[in-house]
């Protein structure tokens, strides 16, 4: 795709700039991205605490407003009426690419509404980052965000997607990687192909790949691997995947809620007509 381009300084008034920033190593923000943020009238953050400390070690001195979850409905009219007025605003998140699983979407809707031009600023993204490197099918992916934080939920939202054909990313905390790595055991299969980007950019960057299983356990036997933020990468289920298996893998994870576990795999082979071995080692 190509067109007309901008110079790196271009900032025009009256504009919403969305800006990538760094999602671990400061030297992957972007000279244009840099140029942005010096120009524009103010930033919205999410933390603005922690954007400062961005701001401070490039030497870049603006306003900043707060913009998160839980006041960016109260405060996107007033952001819009600002744009309106042709003041240029920029929008960040903690790290890497605003909206992908961060706050941002309704500013963006409202500026886009009352005829804003908003303007991307690409720069890091941890799920593509994580994708370049996992060496899975990158064509076709599906990202998931981050898994529901109760127990019950992820297990329904995992057994769903046991018959998706495209690759799976999903974001995971340090203190559920282990959980939800059981959890895609259980869904999925222990010998699914799967990949582990922790840490990306950083200096303690791993990148673990092998099936489900295997991951569980070194995750499990490593402490340091249950540190830091988290991409989880799932091979998905083949294109000639036996449609049985995939309906057998989302019984037996709704009835291992409330049955033993061979017992919860029996009725769900016999349901599914799918290999009980196929569903549970045991």
């Amino acid at each position: 795709m190509s067109g007309p381009s901008q110079s790196a300084g271009t900032v025009r008034s009256g504009s919403l700039f969305v800006v990538a920033t760094p999602i671990g190593n400061l030297g992957d923000l972007s000279p244009r991205a840099l140029e942005t943020l010096k120009r524009v009238a103010a930033i919205c953050a999410e933390d603005t605490r922690h954007t400062r400390q961005l701001l401070a070690h490039f030497g870049v001195e603006r306003p900043l407003i707060a913009l998160h979850e839980h006041n960016e409905d109260e405060i996107a009219e007033r952001l819009v009426a600002r744009l309106l007025a042709g003041e240029s605003l920029a929008l960040v998140s903690d790290a890497g690419t605003p909206l992908v699983s961060d706050p941002g979407f309704r500013l963006v809707r409202a500026a886009r509404a009352a005829g804003v031009p908003v303007s991307p600023v690409p720069g890091p993204s941890a799920l593509i980052a994580a994708l370049s490197v996992a060496g899975m099918p990158s064509d076709r992916f599906v990202f998931e965000g981050f898994l529901p934080a109760k127990a019950t939920a992820r297990r329904e939202r995992l057994s769903a997607l046991a018959g998706e054909t495209r690759t799976l990313v999903f974001y995971e905390s340090a203190h559920r990687i282990e959980d939800a790595l059981a959890d895609a055991v259980a869904a999925f299969g222990a010998q699914r192909p799967a990949t582990i980007a922790r840490e990306l950019t950083k200096l303690f960057e791993t990148v673990l790949d092998g099936t489900l299983e295997d991951l569980r356990a070194r995750v499990a036997a490593d402490p340091n691997q249950r540190k830091g933020e988290f991409v989880l990468l799932v091979h998905g289920a083949g294109e000639d995947a036996d449609a049985k298996v995939a309906d057998g893998r989302r019984l037996y994870a709704k009835l291992s809620e409330h049955l033993p576990p061979s017992t919860a795999a029996k009725l769900a082979a016999e349901l599914s007509g799918a290999p009980r071995k196929a569903l549970y080692g045991g």
